[in-house]
């Protein structure tokens, strides 16, 4: 049996740009991509911490080292310029590979520098 399961994400994003007139997308800093595990052209979701909305796109890149983070086309009618958001992938596999996967997992400061990286997430305590 198949499953899914987080493969990465960047949590609290900043959005730098909102492009309405550009190709449909998510451009995002090329280092980022990279140490999130993303792919160009890998489809995401995007979750908006500060208005609620979820929608679906897909990795386009920016310049590395730029902290770019631009919703182009519709998806820049969900977002306005400073927004946080977590933008995530998935993955699908059998059980047994599920067993050792381990996600890329990249939170980020206010500048959408990498503040830390890790595979894990606490177990929330109530």
């Amino acid at each position: 049996m198949q499953i899914t399961l987080l493969k990465g994400k960047l949590h609290m994003a900043r959005v730098t740009q909102a492009e309405l007139w550009y190709d449909g997308s998510c451009a995002i800093d090329a280092e980022l991509v990279k140490k999130a595990g993303l792919r160009e052209f890998e489809q995401i979701e995007i979750y908006n911490v500060d208005n609620g909305e979820r929608f679906s796109t897909y990795v386009i890149l920016a310049e590395a080292g730029s902290g770019t983070i631009s919703m182009n086309g519709a998806a820049a009618r969900k977002v306005q310029v400073g927004d946080r958001v977590i933008i995530a992938a998935y993955a699908q596999m059998e059980e047994e590979e599920a067993e050792n996967f381990k996600p890329r997992l990249v939170y980020l400061g206010a500048d959408n520098n990498i503040e830390r990286s890790t595979n894990t997430i606490p177990v929330q305590v109530v």
